[in-house]
């Protein structure tokens, strides 16, 4: 073969190698540019608005209040020659007062933002040429074009509006898109142009072109800057880097030499603008994406490959590591179904708070769709698996049946009770949405019964309220209920003090927080002492029935118990037949396959693993992940016919655990914290942790709330029985039961 023909053939070898390289971080950088264009841009559009707005308001209060200089003004300053200076006058105040009003609101935007340019104009040529009135007119001339953002009355109205009777309303907002799709690139384009022009064109400043162009904004700009960005502007290549480069030079120019800009503020506005938008299709920046993208399908949303005769994945359970896993396979060339019983991903860590009311249960849960949205190789179904067909390698979906040549098993756990089953019905745990909204209806409705209660003692058991299990989740119950008992509810009632609640925790071994070092145990046993809650250690529970519970030979009136004492892993192993610990978790090889059936995964609570040291994995989030991940590699080399990784390592991340609204403990090995450092970084990181930014924002803005006015979320009973404090065992029994 000639020296063309094998590189040819190297370039068709290399292709592999280079889209797993290439296509991930184009990747990255197109989803990041989106999102900062869809979170950021609403935001920045709403900015401007208000800007706009309060300058053309404030002026007009100023001439309203000032009328006979406004009409001085209208004669000699800025005289409109086709109109008269009484009739200007009145026109340019009306104007002013009642266009921003709408240009703030977003309501007509685009009606609102024409005759603010007009009188932008109208000042800039016929009273007094500067930058600033320049600038107003190119942030207003985009509002024309484009109208306003996300966070507008525009576009909270618009599908309505479409729908509704309205004469005109349908057809007015076609024309609307219309410019919005036909005229928004070739406005960025002149946009890009007209700035490019302010910085490579000085010499023109004392021409009349002065009046066109912001040359001022741009006099500290050395040349050897400005020309370089002034070129990119105008191609319109790294355009966003380029107006992110300006404003760092505008600023710094003017800090560092003492020069004060004509309208630094405005010209800030503006490039931000192009920042987060970005320069439009007539763009080199948009050619090359789109040149990208035809080379690399999956950049633009479309299928990179055929999935028919691909190999089959097929992950059972949407969990922290069932979507890591189908997340790490995006690229792979497979076919990936990921079943689900839910139609949503669920934040579990945080589920005692929506027990508690801080949250709501939308607050911690995302739709699987959306996040797989636009994973082309990815399914998802939504249903109950009953069991796995492991001879004709088939996962058991109701009257389905999906073929797989992976498994990859990430079923999750359930509560255990330790063979008393029938506490049960006395004693729920918190594993899913169902079992948080029925804690939070038992604990209200406790406070509800006492106030009506006119028994002593029964209103003492009715504001008793007892967890079973020191672990992070019990430690964090306690601390919530003692929280929501004393700041959330405390002037709520007439006859009850909230505040007296009695919030026990009992633990059968010797300290709280085992996993935790003894130094940090003792710092939260203090912090929930301090905050009311009696604390039980080398405790056993012997009995839980519909008046409560006894501990260690006493018996404690308690009418609301619950339960963070123990898991019991999924059935997946009764499915395969195969061994399984105490915990009933798959006991798995290195490589997290099940021992006799290399094609089979298990991660998460399902799979019990010795990878930590020697040590079983735990059951946390982070080691969930780390497994999907892994497998996800495993199953990647073998379709690809590479190397398989190393055994799989469980990497510890630290352990947390929250107590109250200012105290928590942390453990990363190398460092503890404990107090409010470990609280504000127990935030930090179930933030962070999040799927979807606005579970994050949401989550942000409610815990800032209810921080600041010790306020919580809506206390709302809901449920079955809204009435009764205690369902039927058949009820909690049901709904524990695990569905894949």
């Amino acid at each position: 073969m000639n020296g063309r023909g094998d590189s040819a053939l190297q370039a068709v070898l290399a292709r592999p190698a280079l889209e797993r390289r290439l296509v991930p971080a184009l990747r990255l950088v197109l989803d990041l540019l989106r999102t900062v264009e869809r979170s950021a841009g609403p935001i920045l559009d709403l900015v401007i608005r208000f800007a706009l707005a309060q300058t053309f308001f404030i002026s007009g209060l100023l001439k309203l209040g000032n009328w006979e200089v406004a009409l001085q003004l209208a004669r000699e300053e800025y005289p409109v020659t086709w109109l008269d200076p009484v009739t200007a006058a009145y026109t340019g105040v009306g104007i002013e007062l009642l266009c921003p009003i709408l240009l703030l609101f977003g309501l007509a935007t685009r009606v609102a933002a024409l005759p603010m340019l007009i009188l932008a104009l109208v000042i800039q040529f016929n009273y007094r040429a500067l930058d600033t009135h320049l600038l107003w007119a190119a942030l207003l001339g985009w509002y024309v074009v484009r109208g306003a953002g996300a966070l507008s009355l525009d576009a909270l109205l618009s599908r309505g509006l479409r729908r509704s009777a309205l004469p005109l309303a349908g057809a007015v907002l076609k024309v609307t898109e219309a410019m919005t799709r036909w005229l928004s690139d070739p406005y960025l384009l002149l946009l890009r142009l007209w700035l490019a022009a302010g910085l490579a064109l000085p010499l023109l400043a004392s021409s009349g072109a002065g009046n066109w162009l912001p040359f001022a904004s741009f006099a500290t700009l050395p040349v050897g800057a400005a020309v370089p960005l002034a070129v990119l502007l105008t191609l319109g290549l790294a355009s966003r880097a380029a107006a992110v480069v300006l404003m760092v030079l505008v600023a710094g120019s003017a800090m560092m030499g003492g020069v004060t800009l004509p309208a630094p503020g405005w010209l800030t506005l503006l490039l931000a603008l192009l920042a987060i938008v970005g320069p439009g299709a007539l763009s080199l920046d948009a050619a090359l994406v789109r040149l990208l993208q035809g080379s690399f399908p999956e950049l633009a949303g479309r299928p990179a490959f055929d999935l028919a005769g691909l190999p089959r994945v097929v992950i059972v359970g949407a969990g922290f590591g069932g979507l890591a896993c189908a997340a790490a396979l995006r690229r792979v060339r497979a076919s990936v179904t990921l079943i689900d019983r839910h139609n949503y991903h669920l934040f579990q860590p945080l589920l005692y708070q929506v027990a508690t009311t801080a949250l709501s249960p939308i607050d911690i849960a995302l739709p699987i769709r959306g996040l797989f949205r636009e994973h082309f190789n990815t399914r998802v179904l939504l249903g109950e698996v009953s069991g796995v067909d492991t001879a004709r390698r088939e996962v058991i979906l109701g009257e389905q049946r999906i073929p797989y040549d992976y498994l990859v098993l990430a079923t999750g756990a359930s509560h255990s009770y330790f063979g008393r089953d029938e506490w049960a019905a006395h004693a729920p745990g918190l594993k899913q949405v169902e079992d948080a909204t029925e804690v939070r209806r038992r604990l209200l409705l406790a406070f509800e019964r006492a106030e009506a209660a006119e028994d002593e003692e029964e209103r003492r058991a009715l504001l008793t309220f007892l967890i079973v299990g020191g672990g992070p989740t019990g430690v964090e119950l306690a601390g919530a209920i003692a929280e929501l008992a004393r700041f959330g509810m405390e002037r709520d009632f007439r006859r009850i003090d909230p505040t007296a609640a009695r919030i026990i925790l009992v633990q059968a071994g010797p300290r709280l927080l085992p996993a935790l070092p003894e130094a940090l145990s003792h710092k939260a046993t203090v912090a929930l002492q301090r905050l009311g809650v009696e604390v039980l250690t080398d405790s056993r529970v012997e009995s839980i029935d519909g008046q409560g519970v006894r501990v260690n030979g006493q018996a404690i009136p308690a009418r609301t118990v619950l339960w963070a004492a123990g898991v019991v892993a999924s059935p997946a192993a009764r499915w395969l037949g195969a061994e399984a610990d105490k915990a009933g978790r798959l006991k798995v090889t290195p490589n997290l396959s099940v021992p006799g059936r290399p094609d089979v995964f298990a991660i998460g609570d399902t799979a019990y693993a010795e990878a930590w040291q020697g040590q079983a994995v735990p059951g946390l989030a982070p080691a969930a992940k780390q497994g999907g991940v892994y497998v996800a590699r495993v199953i990647r080399a073998r379709i690809e016919g590479c190397d398989a990784p190393p055994p799989f390592t469980y990497r510890h991340l630290g352990s947390l655990a929250t107590i109250g609204r200012k105290a928590a403990v942390a453990d990363f090995g190398w460092v503890r914290l404990s107090g409010a450092p470990a609280w504000w970084l127990w935030g930090v990181v179930h933030i962070a942790f999040l799927a979807g930014l606005r579970n994050r924002v949401s989550i942000l803005f409610d815990w800032i709330w209810s921080y600041l006015t010790f306020r919580s979320g809506a206390r709302l009973i809901t449920g079955e029985s809204a009435t009764s404090n205690t369902p039927t065992a058949e009820t909690l029994s049901e709904r524990r039961q695990y569905h894949g």
